[in-house]
């Protein structure tokens, strides 16, 4: 794959979130829409990388680790969520803004 095709890529991926996260008033379809911007985001870094120093596995180990917080960053967030849900029924963003109240 060349470098246009994988910023394409990322760009979609970014896009797509950012739709998703602006459109979306489930909490649950808002982390998703985060999601993938990080995952754009973390593909256009990788391409880059790659084509600038293809040799190097420092690059390969950043993206690794950034995957990697976002995965646990995802599992906390679902997390909380789910404890939002099963003790007040919280889904939605507009009811989630309550709590601060």
């Amino acid at each position: 794959m060349t470098l246009e095709t994988l910023l394409l890529l990322a760009a979609a991926l970014f896009s797509t979130g950012l739709f998703g996260a602006l459109t979306q008033q489930s909490v649950v379809m808002l982390m998703m829409g985060l999601e993938l911007m990080l995952g754009g985001l973390i593909v256009a870094a990788a391409a880059v990388w790659h084509h600038i120093a293809p040799a190097g596995a420092d690059g390969q180990v950043l993206i690794v680790l950034a995957v990697t917080v976002m995965a646990v960053e995802m599992a906390v967030g679902f997390a909380v969520v789910t404890a939002l849900f099963r003790a007040q029924e919280i889904d939605m963003t507009d009811m989630a803004a309550e709590l601060k109240e």
